[in-house]
């Protein structure tokens, strides 16, 4: 946080040159200052001491290592209290919108792998039992549909915490009169925060962000536990980049790298609740339970970073096996589209939703496939069969027929797909 420290004490310090606390020739000397101790951070040449307390008195202490006793002058009016607040804010928001890109790179690559592989059909389930067939790249889209409402959420997060909190004080508000929209025009916010005691606890912003993302990592989890079932279905190939052997069995392939992302969640969780916990009992203003947020924010977003090119890379490198995927398929998935044969004959659907369920029956008490059931066999069922019912048992048919909007259909899908790789430009 060194770096938001440091333009934040120049927007300070040009702040109060604004209304005569420092003279141009000391404003310029504390800027010059400032843009000295950025180079050695930047560097790795900063020596952190004993005695700095924290980072804002570690750059307070090395500039006025630098340019003497007017370094002491860039503290006036404020307090630790509004800097670190801005200080926080400033990162949260780079950091969230360095995010917003790595979103974007997962959107796009999806997509496009979606595309790639349209025409694979695949198993759809519910209750984790055959429920429709349902193309593959449905499938993977539906996960990025979340992943749609995680950036747009995201989005809606930023104009909230990028606020400006300096010139608070320590709770009261400044003595000196800074101009607080100078420093927020000058550091980049979209305004200030309107309560000096709210300005200097408020941490909505660290805990909007740390439920965003145990939502995101829920999500990429979800993700993760399907492929892994696929995977032990043979339906999809994880590549060796994200998985690993055995160290006692010689044939194993353990798709790793999604366990982890599939773990990753229950620590996300953990971290949002710990700091909702923290900020319950604190009473106005600022206190130092507060210095508490750093370490869920840190880990937060290096998880988040981590998970999303993890996650990315899995996606690209996977291979779809389109004949296990197809053999996953069953007749009986298709007992659906029996029932929707009689609706299209005028049948009310409660009627052949039964209709259909004694087929399936049938079938399970000859112990054979509803597809080898005879149109005789059929019609003893219910006589408003005909021949061209042996029409429904086919899969791509079934799919093509899903043709309204987020359907199995192709042309739909691929509406999906567009939609995402526009969106994905937008982040």
């Amino acid at each position: 946080m060194w770096a938001q420290d440091i333009r934040g004490s120049i927007a300070y310090a040009k702040a109060t040159t604004k209304v005569g606390i420092l003279t141009a020739e000391e404003s310029s000397a504390i800027v010059s200052g400032l843009e000295q101790v950025h180079a050695e951070w930047a560097a790795g040449t900063f020596e952190i001491k004993p005695g700095d307390e924290d980072i804002h008195t570690a750059n307070e202490r090395r500039l006025t290592e630098i340019i003497g006793p007017l370094g002491g002058k860039l503290h006036t009016g404020r307090s630790r209290n509004d800097q670190v607040a801005t200080d926080t804010r400033l990162w949260i928001v780079d950091a969230e919108r360095d995010i917003l890109k790595d979103l974007a790179t997962l959107l796009q690559a999806a997509a496009e792998f979606a595309e790639h592989h349209i025409d694979i059909l695949m198993a759809g389930y519910t209750h984790l039992q055959p429920a429709q067939p349902i193309r593959f790249s449905h499938w993977l889209m539906s996960h990025m549909a979340a992943i749609m409402r995680d950036a747009e959420r995201l989005q809606q997060l930023i104009p909230r915490a990028n606020q400006c909190p300096l010139g608070a004080g320590a709770l009261a508000g400044n003595a000196f009169g800074v101009d607080r929209e100078f420093l927020a025009k000058e550091l980049g916010f979209d305004g200030v925060t309107s309560n000096s005691l709210d300005s200097v606890c408020d941490r909505d912003f660290v805990a909007e962000f740390l439920m965003w993302h145990s939502l995101l990592l829920v999500h990429l989890s979800q993700m993760a536990e399907d492929l892994i079932i696929n995977n032990m279905l043979k339906c999809v190939d994880m590549d060796d980049a994200y998985a690993t052997g055995s160290s006692l069995m010689p044939q194993k392939k353990n798709p790793d790298a999604l366990e982890l992302l599939r773990g990753k969640a229950g620590v996300a969780l953990g971290r949002s609740v710990g700091l909702m916990a923290t900020l319950k009992g604190l009473p106005r203003a600022y206190n130092k339970d507060l210095q508490e947020d750093k370490v869920p924010l840190f880990d937060a977003v290096d998880t988040v970073k981590d998970c999303l090119a993890i996650a990315t890379g899995v996606i690209v490198t996977m291979k779809p096996n389109p004949k296990m995927l197809m053999k996953a398929l069953c007749p009986e998935m298709l007992a659906t589209d029996l029932a929707d044969y009689l609706v299209r004959k005028g049948v009310p659907f409660r009627e052949t939703h039964h209709i259909s369920g004694a087929c399936v029956r049938l079938a399970e008490e000859m112990d054979v496939s509803i597809d080898t059931l005879t149109l005789e066999q059929l019609q003893k069922i219910d006589s408003r069969f005909e021949e061209d019912v042996l029409k429904v048992w086919d899969y791509e048919v079934s799919v093509e027929r899903k043709s309204s909007i987020g359907g199995t259909a192709k042309a739909r899908v691929q509406e999906q797909i567009e939609k995402c790789k526009a969106f994905a430009k937008t982040l």
